[in-house]
């Protein structure tokens, strides 16, 4: 197995954190009785559980294309510095990125989503030149 898909196993797990989180955050805000219920009603979410939210959705604006790209690079038997250095990078970024978000820091955490985002202009190089 290549290095970019055990980053993408890894990147599952990451997925999985992020929904524990957001989801710990929500019922901590709403109760556990409407977070059983069908949520017809819609309530707003307290500060923490509101940015957990927020940040698993970033997430998961930017995680298609890290699996797009690894998959192309599995498919197309293509693995090399600039797609290893770039998955590295998309999620070491994408790590820190949670408790920058979670706790509101300003311009670090732009600067982690922009690390991660330069991970994946490394992947995308990397395939094309190949």
């Amino acid at each position: 197995m290549t290095i970019e898909l055990t980053l993408l196993l890894w990147s599952v797990a990451l997925l999985l954190v992020q929904i524990i989180i957001q989801a710990v955050l929500s019922t901590r805000d709403l109760g556990r009785e409407y977070n059983a219920s069908p949520r017809d009603e819609k309530r707003e979410l307290g500060l923490h559980a509101g940015r957990a939210e927020r940040c698993l959705r970033n997430f998961l604006e930017t995680w298609p294309a890290f699996i797009t790209l690894v998959l192309a690079g599995a498919v197309t038997d293509i693995s090399n510095g600039l797609t290893v250095w770039g998955a590295w990078l998309y999620l070491g970024f994408r790590i820190v990125y949670i408790p920058l978000y979670l706790s509101g820091v300003p311009y670090i955490r732009s600067a982690a989503f922009l690390g991660a985002f330069v991970g994946l202009v490394l992947m995308l190089l990397g395939l094309l030149l190949a």
